[in-house]
C-alpha cells in the first residue's frame, strides 16, 4: 500500500496506535474534525501520534502510528465516534501546516526480516512472561487476543493456553511483540519505547524487561 507524503497528526497523551491494532477515538476538537473529514474525503488514513512526556507545549513524539479508519459515525452535534486500524510505524518530519490542524511530513518504517538464535530464545521468553502473567490473573479481552494473534477455531478460546499457542502460532515476532505490547503493558510510555524500536531484538529485549516489572508488581499485589 501507498503512503502520501505528508499527513494530518492527531496528538494524545498516553495513546501509541500499533501496526495491527484497532483503536477507538472520540472526535471532537475542530480541528480534528476537520482532519478527520479531510482523510474520509480522500485516502481514509489516519496518523495518531503520543504527547511527548513532560513536554510544556504540544509536541508529538517523532515515532507515531498510521492507520486506516474502519469505520466513523458522525453524531448529531458534529463530533465523531471512529475506529481506526494500524498499518506501519511512521516517522514523523517537517512540519507543513499548522491551522487547521498540524499536517507534517512522513516516512514509513519497517523492520527488515531477521532470524536468529537470540531472537527464537526472546519469543520464547516473551511467551513466558505472557502465561505468567495471565495465570496470575491478569483481564484481557482474551476473544480479541485471540482473533488478533489469528489462533484457529476450536477449544476454550479465552484460556491461557488457547492465547499463548495463538501467539506462538504467529509467524512474525515483530508483529507478536506488537500485539503483546498492546494488550498487557499498562503504562504509556513504555508502550511508545517498543513502538519506536525497529530493531526486532531491541524491541523484544524491551517488551520482556516491561513484562517482567509487570510480572513482579503482580506477585507484590498478590502477596500483600
Amino acid at each position: 500500500m501507498e503512503f502520501p507524503d505528508r499527513i494530518g497528526v492527531m496528538i494524545l497523551s498516553g495513546c501509541s496506535l500499533f501496526p495491527g491494532a484497532v483503536q477507538p477515538l472520540f472526535i471532537f476538537e475542530p480541528r480534528y474534525r476537520a482532519m478527520l473529514a479531510e482523510s474520509l474525503d480522500t485516502h481514509r488514513l489516519f496518523c495518531l501520534a503520543m504527547q511527548r512526556p513532560g513536554a510544556a507545549r504540544e509536541c508529538p513524539c517523532q515515532i507515531a502510528g498510521l492507520g486506516v479508519i474502519r469505520a466513523s459515525v458522525t453524531n448529531a452535534n458534529g463530533t465523531s465516534n471512529m475506529i481506526v486500524q494500524g498499518l506501519a510505524r511512521v516517522r514523523l518530519g517537517k512540519i507543513v501546516q499548522t491551522k487547521p490542524y498540524r499536517i507534517q511530513m512522513l516516512e514509513p518504517l519497517s523492520a527488515a526480516p531477521k532470524e536468529s538464535l537470540a531472537l527464537d530464545a526472546l519469543v520464547e521468553r516473551t511467551l513466558d512472561l505472557v502465561d505468567a502473567r495471565l495465570r496470575m490473573g491478569m483481564r484481557l479481552p482474551l476473544e480479541v487476543f485471540q482473533q488478533l494473534a489469528g489462533g484457529g477455531g476450536g477449544g476454550d478460546k479465552t484460556s491461557v493456553e488457547h492465547c499463548v499457542r495463538a501467539l506462538r502460532g504467529m509467524t512474525d515476532p515483530g508483529a507478536m511483540a506488537d500485539l503483546v505490547t498492546t494488550l498487557m503493558l499498562s503504562e504509556p510510555e513504555e508502550r511508545q519505547v517498543i513502538l519506536e524500536k525497529l530493531n526486532l531484538e531491541d524491541r523484544l529485549k524491551h517488551l520482556v524487561q516491561f513484562l517482567v516489572a509487570e510480572v513482579k508488581r503482580a506477585r507484590k499485589s498478590t502477596d500483600a
